[in-house]
């Protein structure tokens, strides 16, 4: 991984539209992972008897698996000839 870019940044730049991507999905698995397990962490220590929080994460499971799909998958960063 590059300490910075070599270049202006630019969402056209198809490189940097990679790296960005992927750096954005890793902010969202991030911050998912962090109150995701926040959430369980205090339904357990206070013994709630919650049913939402198995919601948000079934939800937003599937959020970040489409997302991951989108980044490996789909996302086409190969140049486009105009032949």
């Amino acid at each position: 991984m590059l300490r910075s870019w070599p270049r202006p940044p630019d969402r056209q730049d198809l490189e940097y539209r990679k790296v960005d991507d992927r750096m954005n999905f890793a902010v969202h698995v991030l911050t998912f992972s962090a109150i995701n397990s926040t959430l369980w962490f205090l339904k357990i220590l206070l013994q709630a008897d919650w049913d939402w929080p198995i919601k948000i994460t079934g939800v937003w499971g599937a959020v970040i698996l489409f997302h991951a799909l989108y980044v490996f998958v789909i996302a086409d960063y190969a140049e486009k000839s105009n032949g």
